[in-house]
């Protein structure tokens, strides 16, 4: 199963793509992270729906020094689907 995830309040300059990669490895997911220049960051995860829900909930608190204000679940496209699920592992990526 893909998800992605918009995660929204003091998520950059705080770390949480690299907490946000390390949880993810630590469920088995696959994907990628980035931030956006509107301030959010992205997630596109691929993997077990406890692992994903598991990894969904955490995204809630984020790491110490993030402010997280929401995480917001968005549609993924069937290509987005498709490259996530052949990807193997897990990656910080530029910002969009």
């Amino acid at each position: 199963m893909v998800h992605r995830y918009f995660v929204t309040g003091r998520v950059q300059g705080v770390g949480f793509r690299y907490w946000a990669a390390g949880r993810a490895k630590h469920y088995g997911l696959v994907g990628w992270v980035r931030n956006r220049r509107d301030g959010r960051v992205e997630l596109l995860v691929y993997g077990e729906t406890d692992a994903l829900r598991s990894l969904e909930n955490e995204l809630r608190d984020g790491p110490p020094a993030a402010l997280v204000q929401g995480v917001e679940p968005a549609p993924v496209t069937p290509e987005e689907a498709e490259l996530a699920a052949g990807a193997t592992g897990f990656e910080q990526t530029a910002t969009l």
